[in-house]
């Protein structure tokens, strides 16, 4: 059993996302509650498995972090994501009135459109990810996810406010400006919420081809090294189609349980031993830190 779980539990957790979003569709099911329910499902999932078969032991010890892991999580669940569900509406209408445009909704099937919106989001947070690594001035932001010095299901929601919102900005404003319904953005969520929670999972998966298409603990484990050369890499939320096509995937094959994680040497200078609020304010600070 413990064996079947490593191998297969990514590919299980993928044909359950869609097999809910379509069951969820067809008999009318609320698609939100839907995609909460699995996120739960999937995080309880993890946090039982990363005790009965870790990547790394040492991983699975708090090292001062979890208070900041935790906040972090907090905020974003509570406070960020909430303002995000209710600004980005009032900014596509005031888009529209603006450009004295009339809204009209995309008239696909549902399950074509979550598609095309799954492919249209990844496309924008590929970029805001990519870009978040590459220009100093976003790099300040996303060092606080990089900051951890384990991977373990908690931080994966390790986010500075900033870097949240800008990453959701980037993913949700095209397809609701395009006119996509709510619903099928709630879908894109049924079927990648639950990988970007695998992401930083410390759990000793075997993927196999899963591993070249959706971004997994494995594919992603590479991106939190502490060489640029080998981090710059897999920057897909939940999939990878677009490190494919623009050259920046790399195969999870070689990840030492040695491999050290965390920021890189030209961004020493961030306190990433410090606590939540700390690591916020730290935009302010004269120096932070350099992309690369």
């Amino acid at each position: 059993m413990e064996q079947y779980i490593k191998n297969h539990f990514v590919i299980t957790l993928v044909s359950l996302s869609v097999v809910s979003l379509i069951l969820s569709n067809n008999y009318g099911v609320n698609l939100e509650i839907t995609a909460l329910i699995l996120s739960a499902l999937t995080f309880a999932s993890i946090f039982f498995l990363e005790k009965k078969i870790p990547f790394r032991e040492n991983w699975n010890h708090n090292v001062g972090d979890l208070n900041t892991d935790i906040n972090s999580a907090v905020m974003l669940i509570a406070v960020v994501d909430s303002m995000v569900k209710l600004l980005l509406p009032l900014l596509i209408i005031t888009v529209y009135k603006l450009l004295n445009l009339e809204r009209t909704e995309i008239s696909l099937p549902l399950l074509a459109q979550v598609m095309t919106v799954t492919f249209i989001i990844e496309f924008g947070k590929y970029w805001s990810h990519r870009l978040h690594h590459r220009l100093p001035s976003l790099w300040w932001l996303h060092a606080m996810h990089h900051s951890s010095k384990r991977l373990y299901v908690v931080n994966s929601l390790r986010f500075h406010p900033l870097n949240y919102v800008i990453n959701s900005m980037a993913g949700l404003l095209p397809v609701m400006l395009i006119g996509f319904s709510p619903n099928s953005i709630l879908g894109y969520l049924i079927l990648t919420q639950p990988l970007v929670l695998i992401q930083h999972a410390n759990i000793d998966f075997k993927s196999g081809w899963a591993n070249y298409i959706f971004s997994t603990n494995e594919a992603h484990r590479w991106h939190h090294s502490t060489r640029p050369s080998t981090a710059n890499r897999n920057y897909g939320n939940a999939i990878l189609i677009w490190d494919h096509i623009f050259g920046t995937f790399k195969a999870p094959q070689g990840f030492s349980k040695e491999e050290p994680i965390g920021l890189f040497s030209d961004s020493s200078d961030y306190p990433a031993n410090a606590g939540y609020w700390q690591q916020l304010l730290s935009m302010f600070y004269t120096r932070c830190c350099r992309g690369t």
